[in-house]
């Protein structure tokens, strides 16, 4: 069986468990959802949403963003970890975005990327959920799953997304990444997975195939 193959056949395990593929992050604008994938470095969607909810109440539009206080945004932030920093970095994206883009969310990796703070795991996060644009989210769920289950050799973020997008359908790459966090939080964690309960090995192992992966 080949990547792309077992990969096919991941997508459609994963479809069949968890039909709904949403973002684990709290928005309602694209920008919202910048400034959550930024906070979530070294931090859980949880806690990051719980932040955001007092974050975005208090700065309820981009342009507040662009004029806010750094320390004044650092001190909301603070449980999220690198808080300084993360401060720092929003406010200067929310202020490029807002006065030198006209408040038009970039529709390229490269563009994207030139915004402060914003790596290409949220870069490709917002192709994919803002503008529904090939895309594949290289998080610690992506990278650790697709290692377990032979999608990839690799564990730098950039290169895993090069082996994905070699194997992946355009159009199924971001729901299939919304769909591994679920799957890694539920039952293939980072320690102790719960392979005795694993509906994916069910699936993938069903009509007679021979699914293994490198836990097993």
């Amino acid at each position: 069986m080949t990547k792309k193959e077992r990969a096919l056949l991941c997508i459609e395990g994963l479809e069949e468990i968890y039909p709904e593929a949403l973002c684990s992050l709290v928005y309602s604008q694209p920008y919202e959802l910048m400034i959550a994938g930024r906070l979530s470095a070294q931090c859980t969607d949880a806690r990051v949403n719980i932040v955001t909810k007092v974050l975005f109440e208090k700065y309820p539009t981009l342009k507040s963003f662009a004029d806010a206080n750094v320390e004044d945004v650092a001190e909301i932030v603070k449980p999220c970890g690198l808080y300084k920093t993360k401060a720092k970095s929003i406010v200067e994206m929310a202020h490029k975005l807002y006065y030198e883009m006209d408040g038009v969310i970039p529709k390229t990796i490269e563009e994207l990327t030139t915004l402060s703070g914003i790596g290409r795991k949220t870069a490709n996060l917002i192709m994919g959920d803002v503008h529904h644009l090939p895309a594949i989210v290289t998080d610690t769920h992506c990278i650790r799953i697709c290692g377990r289950l032979k999608l990839t050799d690799n564990t730098a973020p950039e290169t895993v997304e090069k082996d994905l997008l070699k194997i992946i359908p355009p159009d199924k790459g971001s729901d299939f990444c919304h769909r591994l966090v679920l799957f890694g939080r539920d039952c293939c964690t980072a320690r102790s997975p719960k392979c005795s309960e694993c509906k994916l090995k069910e699936y993938l192992n069903s009509d007679g195939r021979k699914f293994t992966c490198r836990l097993k």
